[in-house]
């Protein structure tokens, strides 16, 4: 009996990691990548796995995945600015007060931003709803520096979150940022880092959201910020 099932074409697999079928963040640049871009990119990933396995050494297969990646998003231009602000220090790095910004998606257990008003949202369900996530508003959450890494949590639909879980420092180096001050770097931390969504609605984002949160930053006397877009 023949199979009546229309066949999938290797576009329309390649396709299905980007918030599809086969949804995997951590390969979702095969979307952007050209049918044969992505199947040398695979045949090379399988190769590499092979080899791996012989040898014990995850290097080549490591920078295999790097490499897919640079090749994929390269191309994109969402994003580009033909300028932006740049600010000198006003005064010597040993002397400033800094803080911490990421897009991480980070917060603090029991205060939840409750994305999208859904209380308790799972990882799957933000991946399953990121589009829903481009139209909203970002919401800060604020992390104190003297919160316990163990009570930090993590949710964000745009990135494979599996490695922040296991150390938050990962996206979000507010522990890095401790240790660089303990040894003098800097003169001070603000008293909290802060973290949202960067799946969002990147002009709400511009024209509403962040001149609110500069003066949060001035409020905190902060002399400049560590940016971490995710």
């Amino acid at each position: 009996m023949e199979n009546s099932e229309p066949k999938e074409s290797f576009e329309a697999f390649t396709k299905s990691f980007f918030y599809g079928t086969r949804s995997d963040l951590s390969f979702k640049f095969l979307s952007d990548l050209s049918p044969e871009a992505a199947s040398s990119f695979l045949q090379d990933l399988f190769r590499q796995v092979v080899d791996a396995i012989d040898t014990n050494d995850l290097t080549r297969l490591k920078l295999q995945m790097v490499a897919g990646q640079v090749a994929g998003y390269r191309e994109q231009k969402n994003f580009d600015y033909d300028q932006g602000p740049f600010c000198l220090p006003r005064a010597p790095l040993s002397d400033l007060k800094i803080s911490l910004l990421t897009s991480s998606g980070h917060f603090v257990e029991n205060d939840d931003p409750r994305p999208l008003g859904v209380e308790n949202m799972t990882q799957a369900e933000a991946e399953s709803r990121v589009f829903d996530f481009l139209k909203e508003e970002p919401f800060l959450s604020e992390i104190p520096f003297d919160t316990d890494v163990s009570r930090l949590h993590v949710r964000h639909g745009g990135y494979d979150i599996r490695a922040a879980q296991k150390d938050p420092n990962v996206s979000f180096p507010f522990e890095p940022l401790k240790a660089l001050k303990a040894e003098g770097l800097f003169s001070d931390l603000t008293p909290a880092a802060y973290s949202f969504v960067g799946a969002c609605s990147q002009k709400r984002l511009l024209k509403k959201t962040l001149p609110g949160w500069v003066e949060r930053m001035k409020a905190a006397k902060a002399d400049a910020v560590v940016l971490v877009p995710v």
